[in-house]
């Protein structure tokens, strides 16, 4: 629960200090989305890697290696502005994105007898940090422009150590042993494969606006300056209330239908948001929309229940987030077009598939019964 709060801290500020880069050195818009695209190909690359790496080299080597990227990836963001460099330092905090969310959801996933309820609960400390990155930012703003890559990076290393002293196994194959198979039969399964869809458009809605947002409002003009950091704010505050009601005062019995249901208020609360003009109607509706969002990954990644594994959940949450690379940078690349408000407009090809395929795992269920 500590290594996912300072992971929401660490992950959720990249959206931020893309804008804070996009200022600084005057990026064009396809640039800032390959920025937030590559820390996207970061999280795949380690969430593919977790379940490949702990059988050589351990868990705790594995999570201690990819972990540090957010430390190491900050700190780069804040000595340059080289392009290849920022490309690399993003791919890096990617790296300790994905490794994160793989080890804590393996350790919570495979030690609780309510696992819908885990995973809702581990996600609301991952927004908990989330809500707090943004005024840890304005603060180490107003004393320094570089000082919040500085920040985040140090919040990376405390995550980072956190890792270290927790009693991560530390298991690898030994020379001679003889190593178990690992079981890849929920590959065949659509059981697996329609929940992992719904993660890629769950990935692709989420990061779109965490990436986007910021700069959205300041180049619509609804919030200028340090100001429009704070719609983080809003989004994650609605994020943890929906979550700890989703763990605490409801009862879902039929996953698949609530988040359907979800799906519908957030493709509406998206069709708001880009109407609003002003502030106040803007942020309720980005409120709104990140209120209806809330629920879908934990309750996805639970979903595949039984077949939860480092494999498992490392190809889970390595496909599904292809979503969250692909979108923000086709934002961009429309943005250069015909701007970015059109760019958003993508977005709602996402929101509509997180409608249709709860749906559709409904529809099989039900004629399987």
């Amino acid at each position: 629960m500590a290594a996912f709060f300072l992971n929401g801290i660490c992950a959720i500020s990249a959206g931020i200090i893309v804008s804070i880069l996009h200022d600084r050195y005057q990026f064009n818009y396809g640039f800032s989305g390959t920025l937030i695209s590559m820390m996207s190909i970061g999280n795949m690359a380690a969430l593919l890697a977790s379940g490949v790496l702990p059988g050589f080299i351990g868990e705790r080597d594995t999570t201690l290696l990819l972990c540090s990227g957010y430390a190491l990836g900050y700190l780069l963001m804040a000595l340059t502005g080289s392009p290849a460099v920022l490309l690399t330092a993003f791919l890096l905090a990617g790296l300790a994105k994905g490794c994160g969310a793989n080890i804590c959801t393996n350790l919570v996933g495979n030690n609780t007898d309510n696992r819908p309820k885990a995973m809702i609960l581990m996600n609301a400390w991952f927004a908990f940090g989330a809500l707090i990155c943004p005024f840890l930012i304005s603060l180490l703003q107003k004393q320094n422009e570089l000082l919040p890559m500085i920040g985040i990076s140090i919040s990376g290393l405390c995550m980072w150590m956190t890792f270290l002293y927790a009693r991560i196994p530390g298991r690898r194959f030994a020379s001679g042993v003889k190593k178990n198979k690992t079981e890849y039969s929920f590959l065949r399964s659509a059981a697996f494969w329609i929940p992992t869809m719904l993660l890629f458009c769950q990935n692709a809605a989420e990061y779109t606006v965490n990436g986007w947002v910021v700069t959205y409002y300041k180049n619509e003009q609804i919030l200028n300056g340090t100001l429009a950091a704070y719609t983080i704010t809003v989004q994650w505050a609605l994020t943890l209330i929906a979550r700890l009601i989703l763990a605490f005062g409801v009862k879902i019995n039929r996953p698949y239908k609530a988040m359907s249901i979800m799906g519908v208020g957030l493709t509406f609360m998206y069709l708001l948001l880009l109407q609003m003009r002003t502030a106040i109607p803007a942020l309720i509706a980005l409120g709104l929309f990140s209120f209806s969002l809330a629920g879908i990954y934990p309750l996805a990644v639970a979903s595949i229940g039984e077949m939860t594994s480092s494999a498992s959940v490392g190809l889970m949450l390595a496909f599904g987030g292809i979503g969250g690379i692909i979108f923000p940078w086709i934002v961009g690349i429309v943005a250069d077009a015909a701007g970015l408000r059109s760019g958003m407009t993508i977005n709602l090809i996402p929101c509509a598939g997180i409608i249709f395929f709860p749906l559709l795992i409904s529809f099989k269920n039900a004629s399987q019964r």
